[in-house]
């Protein structure tokens, strides 16, 4: 297997975190950005411990002067995990919570790859991996600020896959990633953003008692404790010499979202 230099976005927590503790457990030079310092400073104090070429620095993607910090960085991929959600029914909520989830998810995100290509290019290879989730699938009521996200990562990072295709002596290659429900918490703190103005005034103000409990029980029932499938394919997406277009976990989760694509739900 072959080595590789990566930069992970947001993975100061959540599946970020498992994933870049793994890759860099795996022999990988992993530079693992977080939002926060103090994330930095947990995992570089971890690599530390258990010896593992993994190095964590602060870097917020919404931040020109910290997407800029890989213009001077030699790397083969770039994993753009970090995302934010929020909830809130699309015919009363403030636009603004669109636009605030969308500035990370989807603008920044573009705008920090166009700067990994530009180092791509000049080395004539590279690796691009973008965190989707199955919510960029299939739409789940009231979580439509994250999912629409979600669809527009799928739409530019296949736009862009097939456009890097095109380039003559150079190999970049595009993938996705396509993770479940997993019991981050992510998930949970997502749905309940909306309950913060949604009780204050809301067409649904009436419901959202009966609604929070049946939005708890779904989440118990389908989250996923055991992290291990996503990570693999994390794993997966950095190591295979040719990605594929998506990669998916858990198995019955996207059996299940396939499936509902195909009944046209």
């Amino acid at each position: 297997m072959k080595t590789q230099t990566i930069v992970i976005t947001g993975s100061g927590s959540g599946l970020g975190k498992m994933a870049a503790i793994a890759l860099a457990k795996r022999g990988h030079l992993v530079y693992a950005t977080t939002h926060y310092i103090e994330e930095a400073n947990e995992l570089n104090n971890y690599a530390a411990e258990y010896s593992l070429p993994m190095k964590a620095f602060k870097l917020d993607i919404l931040l020109e002067k910290d997407r800029n910090k890989l213009k001077d960085m030699e790397f083969d991929i770039l994993i753009n995990n970090a995302a934010i959600g929020d909830s809130g029914s699309v015919s009363e909520i403030n636009v603004d919570r669109f636009k605030n989830v969308f500035e990370t998810n989807v603008f920044s995100n573009i705008k920090i790859t166009q700067i990994a290509i530009q180092n791509f290019v000049k080395q004539k290879h590279g690796r691009i991996i973008f965190l989707s989730s199955l919510a960029g699938r299939i739409t789940i009521p009231f979580l439509s600020p994250y999912t629409a996200s979600k669809f527009a990562i799928e739409a530019f990072s296949i736009s862009l896959r097939k456009e890097l295709k095109k380039l003559d002596g150079i190999n970049i290659q595009v993938c996705i990633i396509e993770p479940g429900a997993y019991a981050t918490g992510f998930n949970k703190e997502n749905n309940d953003k909306k309950y913060s103005w949604m009780k204050q005034h809301s067409y649904f103000k009436y419901k959202l008692e009966e609604l929070h409990i049946q939005e708890e029980k779904k989440w118990n029932f389908i989250e996923s404790k055991n992290f291990n499938s996503i990570v693999k394919k994390y794993i997966k997406a950095v190591e295979v010499k040719k990605v594929k277009k998506r990669y998916s976990a858990p198995f019955i989760q996207s059996f299940l979202i396939q499936l509902g694509r195909i009944l046209g739900m």
